[in-house]
């Protein structure tokens, strides 16, 4: 077998299986910190964790499969492992840079629900004020009774 070829094969198979260890690490994970997001909506929790993990898989695995040509012939172990070395740390950090990302989008989804959470006493004390309650008769005259 062709040594280029060899590390073909070794790069897909442990950029592969580490994709896979890294989504389902994450999916785990990530489920717990999802219904926190979304105020323990457990089932709309999982169909954003599952979305998440599939458009974590696209794009990875594209990028594996893009990212796969050695520059130049391999023609020995060393060369192998200096391309492998290469490749792998590449993708490790597409990896690392993406779970970073989504983290951040995450918390500051949470954090923009606790804001809206702290705020919503607030605005319910100023909905029910003067300005915005229900009409105030004028002095002096009186409703009738509802259903008279």
């Amino acid at each position: 077998m062709d040594m280029t070829v060899l590390t073909y094969a070794i790069y897909l198979v442990i950029s592969i299986a580490l994709t896979v260890w890294v989504a389902r690490t994450l999916s785990r994970n990530g489920q717990i910190f999802l219904q926190d997001v979304l105020r323990g909506r457990e089932e709309l929790a999982a169909a954003v964790n599952h979305l998440l993990v599939v458009g974590f898989y696209l794009v990875n695995l594209g990028f594996v499969a893009l990212y796969l040509k050695v520059g130049d012939t391999v023609d020995d172990a060393r060369g192998s492992v200096e391309a492998l070395s290469v490749k792998l740390g590449t993708v490790s950090l597409v990896l690392g840079g993406l779970h970073l990302l989504n983290v951040y989008v995450l918390s500051r989804i949470r954090q923009r629900g606790l804001d809206e959470a702290t705020d919503a006493p607030q605005r319910a004390r100023k909905l029910s004020g003067r300005a915005y309650g229900p009409p105030i008769a004028p002095q002096g005259t009186t409703h009738p009774a509802p259903g008279v």
